[in-house]
């Protein structure tokens, strides 16, 4: 069963999911996800707060394609993302009812 994780950093995170095999970077690739965003559902998400600052927030999806390629997605205040890439996030399926945003 997926669910919210609570890691005290994104890079615990992403070794994480990497370990579970989340390898494909979809911060380079995202537009695989603008173009298919029906191809796409997220399997994990993870969120963290920075200790001093509220707003140092990152959010980490492990995204799975209906193909099976296992990736993740970082965004946050120290990420590069597109907030279209955001947008189809929020849009897309996610696999288990615990996670909704």
């Amino acid at each position: 069963m997926s669910k919210v994780y609570h890691y005290a950093s994104v890079s615990e995170a992403l070794t994480l999911l990497k370990e579970r095999g989340y390898e494909y970077d979809f911060n380079i690739n995202k537009m695989e996800i603008e173009q298919n965003p029906t191809n796409f559902e997220i399997h994990h998400i993870y969120r963290y707060e920075g200790n001093t600052n509220p707003d140092d927030e990152s959010w980490v999806f492990g995204i799975q394609s209906k193909e099976g390629k296992k990736g993740v997605f970082v965004n946050g205040s120290s990420s590069d993302s597109s907030a279209e890439v955001i947008k189809i996030l929020h849009q897309l399926s996610i696999k288990d009812e615990h996670l909704k945003l």
